[in-house]
């Protein structure tokens, strides 16, 4: 984890995942970017030179705030150890973000969450879910900022053959990270019934397959496979909970859904997703 970016819209979750990204970055010897996007206001179709000028005005103290924002935030978290550099950007939010990803070499996003709920998650969703869907590295979602130890890594897995090998190499490397105790779940749903002997064999076969180290394998009956996470990762005391994505969108991901989406919209635990490349994507 040597590049760590951190999308800031200065709110108290931004703050946290930007004060965890830096316990991060202190630990791998890393550096933290912080960057805050400014979306455009709607141009108006006028030739009249006092809206424009209001409107370049308007950019120009919106970016001052931020860059004396940042200024503010850095001077009173920063840590002598650890590089931090921010950026203000203009456009969409999380266009820009995945745009910094890439010309940044970034190794992992850390990023802070409100959550989504409602309407407004099925329509919109959480910047947060846009960017776990989209995003080409390892993303770290945090409501909270999280002083402890990672000791537990929750591992929910569906089991599938195909497309696991790197997100496994991926959850791997965040294990021998923290030196944390990885627990592979099963949650037992009524739609996805599976019995006890049956997923136990097949979690002893994944777990052989992949090489897996200081683990354990665990079943979990619930009702619905999202809460049975969420309710699973208390009950062990996990500290982080990792998941694979499809990076699904448009209907397909209106219809479906993610489980890990949904699962860092709602769950008050450190959550860390990873999309899986070789799945086909809707667009």
């Amino acid at each position: 984890m040597k590049k760590i970016l951190v999308p800031c819209d200065f709110s108290k979750p931004a703050i946290n995942a930007f004060k965890y990204a830096l316990d991060v970055a202190e630990r791998s010897g890393g550096t933290v970017i912080l960057v805050h996007v400014i979306e455009l206001p709607v141009l108006h179709d006028t030739a009249l030179m006092p809206v424009l000028s209001f409107e370049e005005q308007l950019l120009k103290d919106l970016k001052e705030n931020a860059v004396a924002q940042f200024k503010k935030i850095i001077g009173k978290n920063k840590r002598e150890r650890v590089k931090i550099f921010s950026h203000v950007e203009f456009g969409p939010i999380s266009r820009r973000i995945l745009e910094m990803i890439s010309a940044q070499s970034v190794d992992v996003v850390i990023m802070g969450s409100h959550g989504a709920s409602g309407l407004r998650e099925y329509f919109i969703g959480s910047k947060a879910e846009k960017i776990i869907r989209k995003s080409p590295v390892p993303v770290l979602v945090t409501k909270d900022y999280y002083e402890g130890p990672i000791k537990n890594i929750v591992f929910p897995n569906s089991l599938d053959k195909e497309n696991q090998a790197e997100l496994v190499a991926r959850v791997k490397d965040l294990q021998k990270f923290f030196k944390a105790h990885l627990h592979l779940v099963w949650i037992n749903t009524p739609l996805n019934f599976s019995s006890d002997a049956v997923t136990h064999l097949r979690l002893q076969t994944f777990a052989k397959r992949f090489a897996l180290k200081d683990y354990s394998i665990n079943i979990f009956n619930h009702y619905n496979e999202e809460d049975g996470i969420i309710q699973f990762t208390k009950f062990v005391q996990g500290d982080i909970i990792a998941m694979g994505t499809h990076g699904k969108k448009g209907i397909t991901h209106l219809l479906n859904g993610s489980i890990a989406e949904d699962v860092a919209n709602h769950t008050d635990s450190v959550i860390w997703t990873y999309t899986m490349k070789n799945e086909p994507v809707e667009s």
